[in-house]
């Protein structure tokens, strides 16, 4: 190759380079041009779809353009959590996320982790309540615990279904004690609620926010509530630490935005300060409040590492359940 053919193509490539860069950072620049969608992989009418409607409601107001929402459910949210994982990483397409993302591998219900997606922010952390009937002889969690340890197996625990945040809490609540618990899975909350208050199971083990409405009626009781701090929509409820049983793993349920792994920083980043925005909207902070769903705003890499630890903590409650399938 002359020196003159060596120039050209050097000039040719460089310039290909440029462009290229150049078309990357106006597209960057000028995004978002166009609506947002936003995958729930869940069923409308829930309270996950609630949130995701209800934290979009206004977002033209804050980043510009509308962010439709659309329900892609199916698989115990895989179905929606691929369809995300798979769309175009340019932006336009993100999903709200659940804790059952930590799950997948490690049950071997699907290959999808965190790692397939780009974090974008973590919108809240739910603990897990234990509860008794109102009329419970049980009337503070020592109590309980110290009727399990003299009577193994005879404390029966309602949960929405084996491998759900509940369950794998109260497992290692047992596990860490030395209690033997017999679990009785259900299809959801609402069954296993209905199950304790029919006096038929002696433990609900359910999402805090899931008993709302029953702390208010004063229908159930709880016992404690698996997390560091006590909750703003249950102030009188103990921790399980404050109760007299710090626990060496705290599970908690939860719920994010992501995009899909690839997506550019920059994209990244105006869809972090413009969600952001859309989570301090006051009407979206006040269904967060009235669901009892503890807000949390971390983002990027803080909600990335909080991922991590979820997964390891998951490891040692699934392996006590067996439900761990990963090799």
């Amino acid at each position: 190759m002359t020196l003159t053919r060596r120039t050209f193509v050097s000039s040719a490539l460089l310039t290909s380079a440029f462009v290229g860069g150049s078309t990357k950072m106006s597209l960057a620049a000028d995004f978002p041009s166009r609506d947002i969608t936003m995958i729930v992989p869940w069923a409308a009418g829930g309270g996950t779809d609630a949130l995701g409607r209800t934290l979009t409601k206004n977002a033209k107001q804050y980043i510009g353009v509308n962010v439709p929402v659309v329900n892609r459910p199916g698989g115990t949210g895989v179905a929606g959590m691929q369809a995300v994982a798979q769309a175009k990483p340019d932006g336009y397409t993100v999903g709200l996320v659940t804790f059952h993302l930590s799950s997948y591998r490690l049950t071997g219900v699907s290959t999808l982790s965190y790692q397939d997606f780009e974090p974008i922010m973590l919108l809240n952390r739910s603990p897990t309540g234990f509860l008794v009937k109102a009329d419970s002889p049980f009337k503070e969690l020592k109590d309980l615990v110290e009727y399990a340890k003299q009577n193994p197996g005879v404390v029966t625990v309602a949960t929405s279904g084996a491998g759900a945040v509940p369950h794998l809490s109260a497992a290692l609540l047992a596990k860490q004690l030395g209690l033997k618990f017999t679990f009785v899975p259900f299809d959801g909350g609402a069954p296993a609620r209905t199950a304790v208050l029919g006096g038929h199971v002696t433990l609900l083990a359910v999402n805090s926010e899931e008993a709302l409405q029953f702390y208010k009626t004063k229908q159930l009781r709880f016992l404690a509530l698996n997390s560091k701090e006590r909750h703003s929509s249950f102030p009188d409820v103990p921790t399980v630490a404050e109760a007299g049983y710090p626990l060496d793993v705290l599970l908690l349920d939860w719920r994010g935005l992501a995009a899909p792994k690839g997506t550019p920083p920059e994209v990244l980043a105006t869809l972090r300060t413009g969600f952001k925005k859309m989570a301090e909207d006051p009407e979206y902070k006040r269904l967060m409040d009235e669901m009892a769903l503890p807000r949390a705003d971390a983002e990027g890499d803080q909600f990335r590492v909080f991922l991590e630890q979820i997964e390891q903590a998951l490891e040692p409650a699934l392996a006590e359940t067996g439900l761990l399938k990963k090799s």
